[in-house]
């Protein structure tokens, strides 16, 4: 491997995306170290060689270099470039992984972004694409990230372990970012969600609608669960059904929670009842803790911050995740 230049030293795979995201945007060098060596299989996993190729695709003239054993990584970022591109995301993690990381950079680009990424839509790791699209894009917005080029669409559907799901994801450049103040995040005025069935009976989602209600109507009459049952080639290769839920607040707060089925021959099954009524309460957990940046955004608002003007941001959260 080349020796590097002035680059930061990690050791460990904690954090590996948050540190390629912020070496990309800071145009600084990185090289970690001791990737899971004691792990009976050492190195990088395919989940993040993935990751690591999407980068590739997205900047222009990255230099990438990896141990044998994968066990140490050397980064030089290039220029974020974008415009439009496909990426086959690997099956171990949910689209939501890739997604994150794209939210963070997409702005930066020296063309607009248009990426087509395939794999797992919705799982019971990563946030899912369905919460993403209501929580994440009007937090965009609120940066002065809008207009029409800015979209985030389900083409099809894919559970995890089969995946097949694809997702398009535009979004326009922005050479400076609005100060936000988001220190008051009013009160509830409406819930909205989706509850989504590939491959299973469509009465799988009417279920878990019906639980869902019998929580959150105790509190508030406008709420509003769309149902959505892709079959055939947009329902992906695994069967399984969850349900995606966002609160939205009279100051245009939003506040999501999520939950999805087990995959297949992975553990005990999970009664669509019992899902929908559990996400009504992370729902309600969620509302509780507060906050103007429910709890999957709050890295993404904290980044934004810090690379707007020099005009004072101010954010409200409620207790941190432990990601963020």
């Amino acid at each position: 491997m080349a020796a590097p230049t002035h680059s930061l030293d990690y050791a460990g795979c904690n954090f590996l995306r948050q540190r390629l995201i912020l070496a990309t945007l800071s145009g600084r060098p990185v090289k970690i170290r001791k990737i899971r060596p004691r792990d009976d299989s050492p190195g990088l996993r395919d989940f993040e060689a993935s990751f690591i190729r999407l980068l590739d695709k997205i900047t222009n003239g990255s230099r990438i270099e990896i141990n044998q054993t994968g066990t140490t990584l050397y980064y030089q970022p290039g220029l974020l470039h974008g415009g439009s591109l496909e990426h086959d995301c690997s099956v171990l993690r949910g689209i939501g992984y890739y997604l994150e990381a794209l939210l963070c950079l997409a702005p930066f680009m020296k063309r607009p972004l248009l990426v087509v990424l395939r794999g797992v839509t919705n799982d019971q790791v990563d946030p899912s694409v369905d919460v993403l699209k209501a929580t994440a894009i009007p937090l965009l917005k609120q940066f002065g990230i809008d207009g029409e080029s800015l979209e985030l669409k389900i083409v099809r559907r894919g559970m995890p372990p089969g995946g097949g799901g694809e997702v398009l994801f535009s979004c326009p450049i922005r050479r400076v970012l609005k100060p936000i103040l988001l220190t008051d995040p009013g009160k509830i005025k409406r819930i909205r969600g989706m509850a989504y069935s590939v491959r299973v009976s469509p009465q799988m989602a009417n279920r878990i609608v019906d639980s869902a209600r019998s929580v959150l109507n105790r509190f508030l009459p406008d709420i509003y669960i769309y149902t959505d049952h892709m079959k055939g080639a947009s329902s992906g290769k695994s069967p399984g059904f969850g349900l995606s839920l966002v609160a939205e607040t009279t100051n245009g707060t939003f506040l999501g929670a999520e939950m999805a089925s087990r995959p297949q021959g992975q553990g005990t099954a999970v009664l669509p009842e019992d899902l929908g009524r559990d996400c009504a309460r992370l729902l309600l957990e969620e509302i509780y803790r507060g906050g103007c940046v429910d709890s999957t955004n709050q890295s993404l608002a904290l980044l934004l911050m810090t690379l707007g003007q020099q005009d004072v941001s101010k954010v409200l959260l409620g207790p941190l995740s432990p990601y963020t």
